[in-house]
């Protein structure tokens, strides 16, 4: 499933052709996702100005001028293509591309008054979109409980400290958790993980503020470099302009399980294991 840092390069890239556009026309070509589309998704959207796109941890954002907010999750296989009328619109150079998506997974095609269009490509169908009233947006189930954004003010050694004081879950159990840190997923805390050279397997309320320190400014520099980096392509993300992320040939440890560290001076080897049924991979030696 795509992570924060996909989420966010396709953020930007929507935000280039949709941020103070008006739909002016919107196509819903199948009644549900992987749950129900609301009830006149198509003439509710047709017409609205998109005030701006923003992101909450997974989900993209866009309020409208409607008093609505239209809310969108990329699911497994979910996927964005924006086709452009502007003049020189090109894909971006030194970025290898994605397969054509097919046409039968075309589910959502929205056109904007700048002659754009952006359709949803979906396969399986895991993707989901609604329309909230903003103002009920933050007591929503899907934001209710949220932690801090990991690139935003409030997620620093202090938050950290507070959140795993006298936790004896694993530290990586922790920072999946939603509620603790908005957006992190699997890869990337797995590699910010190993920069900060923590097991794991340590229990969380045993961190010391030193490497609470390191873990949090890990997190930061391996999102700001993913997300730089358009963002990382496994199986099936691209970017809204079909190039795939690059950052996963950039991984110190996810996927490496066998292969030796990175880190300079170590000798270590990755291994991998499982937590809350996720694999984990770490060093066996600078994360022991």
């Amino acid at each position: 499933m795509p992570e924060l840092p996909e989420v966010e390069t396709v953020r930007r890239g929507l935000s280039a052709v949709l941020a103070g556009a008006r739909l002016v026309h919107v196509e819903a070509r199948r009644p549900d996702l992987r749950f129900p589309l609301p009830e006149g998704f198509g003439q509710r959207l047709t017409g609205a100005r998109i005030e701006r796109l923003d992101r909450r941890a997974k989900y993209l954002l866009a309020p409208l001028d409607r008093r609505e907010t239209l809310v969108m999750h990329l699911g497994m296989t979910g996927r964005f293509e924006v086709a452009s009328a502007a003049p020189g619109a090109r894909r971006p150079g030194g970025f290898a591309l994605a397969q054509a998506p097919d046409p039968r997974h075309a589910h959502i095609v929205m056109e904007t008054d700048g002659g754009a269009t952006i359709t949803f490509y979906d396969p399986r169908r895991f993707g989901y979109m609604d329309l909230i009233a903003t103002e009920d947006l933050a007591a929503h189930p899907w934001f209710e409980g949220l932690g801090p954004e990991p690139l935003g003010s409030c997620f620093n050694t202090d938050y950290l400290a507070r959140r795993l004081a006298e936790r004896r879950q694993p530290v990586k159990t922790l920072l999946l958790d939603q509620r603790v840190v908005a957006g992190l997923g699997n890869i990337y805390v797995c590699e910010a993980l190993h920069r900060a050279a923590i097991s794991p397997d340590t229990p969380a309320g045993a961190l010391d503020r030193a490497r609470l320190g390191r873990l949090t400014r890990a997190v930061r520099q391996v999102l700001e470099e993913a997300i730089a980096a358009g963002g990382s392509t496994l199986r099936d993300f691209a970017t809204t302009d079909g190039a795939l992320g690059y950052f996963q040939h950039r991984f110190r440890v996810y996927g490496r399980d066998g292969e030796p560290c990175l880190r300079r001076g170590c000798g270590g080897c990755i291994e991998r294991t499982v937590h809350a049924g996720r694999s984990t991979f770490a060093c066996d030696r600078c994360q022991a």
